[in-house]
């Protein structure tokens, strides 16, 4: 048969198509009904071939919800939030749930706007990354009805509930093991924290443990846009020019860190050894680097795979026992880069 194009199918045509009436078409569709297995054949290889997408929004009125999962993080050029979709995505594929994703910017005004827009289509659930948020969309999430799970932080209170890290606990390690291998005159180079809270909180918890063993930062830098490969490799050089003693440079992230790796092994200096490195969240795109940088796992695809399940559990049953407070914990990698006594 052939069709309007500027016209979408409805199930009439699919009705039309294999002379079943649009009930039985509708229950085939929907999975619903006793209807023939030759008969329910007939009826999607017809819709199959047509290209016919049932209409959710029609259902969404009378359940006043639609099978979306809105998923909202602050970056897509991070490679650290494309891992937690591909867990979320491993967990729902197998639902009828389907993950539709917002991005923020790091902009608290624009995660508002975009929490707004998602929650207007009635989606199933929502998972977002962090625990801050503006008072408007703090309330949007309260007053929602549906399952929302903050994700990525676990230093603070959520709305409902949270998966992910405790950074400030993971930026104490950090300074733990660094301190352990002998290093003392330490710089720090980052991206600018005031919207970026879980590097913040790293930030916080990293120079309280030097702080308790009497070691303070003595140089840091801070850097917002452009390549962080190419910023980590500007910034290490200005920061040794300035602070040539320092033995120990630790950066907030892998990208920049690598950067800065590629500079001292360019420049001939000796790592671990006159200056060691470490960075965090693990990025796998580094293990080619000519040596392994210190790091930490940040569990990005196990905390998309925990939110995803917690949402589809509470959808399946409102009241079954959920774990709602998630803590994982991620591991020091020491690579190439970080001495070990």
């Amino acid at each position: 048969m052939t069709t309007d194009n500027k016209r979408p199918l409805t199930l009439r045509d699919v009705s039309e198509a294999t002379g079943v009436s649009e009930m039985t078409v509708s229950r085939v569709l929907r999975n619903r009904g006793d209807v023939s297995e030759k008969t329910r054949t007939k009826v999607l290889t017809a819709a199959k071939e047509l290209g016919y997408v049932p209409n959710k929004i029609a259902g969404a009125l009378a359940s006043k919800r639609v099978n979306l999962v809105a998923v909202i993080i602050p970056s897509l050029s991070n490679m650290v939030f494309p891992e937690v979709l591909t867990g979320v995505n491993k967990v729902l594929e197998n639902t009828e749930l389907q993950p539709v994703v917002g991005v923020t910017d790091y902009q608290p005004e624009k995660e508002e706007k975009v929490l707004y827009e998602m929650l207007s289509w009635r989606p199933s659930g929502v998972i977002i990354a962090g625990l801050e948020h503006t008072e408007a969309a703090r309330a949007m999430l309260n007053a929602s009805g549906i399952p929302v799970v903050e994700i990525m932080d676990t230093d603070g209170k959520p709305v409902d509930a949270m998966v992910g890290i405790s950074h400030r606990r993971a930026g104490s390690e950090m300074a733990k093991a660094i301190l352990k291998a002998g290093y003392r005159h330490i710089g720090f180079m980052g991206t600018k924290m005031p919207l970026d809270h879980r590097a913040r909180k790293r930030f916080e918890g990293f120079t309280e443990a030097l702080a308790k063993e009497g070691v303070e930062i003595e140089d840091r830098a801070f850097y917002s846009g452009g390549s962080a490969l190419a910023k980590g490799r500007e910034m290490t050089a200005e920061m040794l020019e300035r602070s040539p003693d320092l033995d120990f440079l630790y950066y907030s992230n892998d990208m920049i860190g690598a950067g800065g790796l590629l500079y001292l092994l360019e420049q001939g200096i000796d790592v671990p050894g006159q200056i060691g490195l470490a960075g965090f969240n693990g990025v796998e795109l580094l293990q080619g680097l000519p040596r392994k940088l210190a790091t930490m796992d940040a569990c990005r695809q196990e905390i998309g795979r925990k939110a995803a399940e917690i949402i589809a559990a509470q959808l399946e049953d409102p009241d079954a026992e959920i774990e709602r407070h998630v803590t994982l914990t991620p591991t020091i990698a020491y690579g190439d880069t970080l001495k070990r006594r």
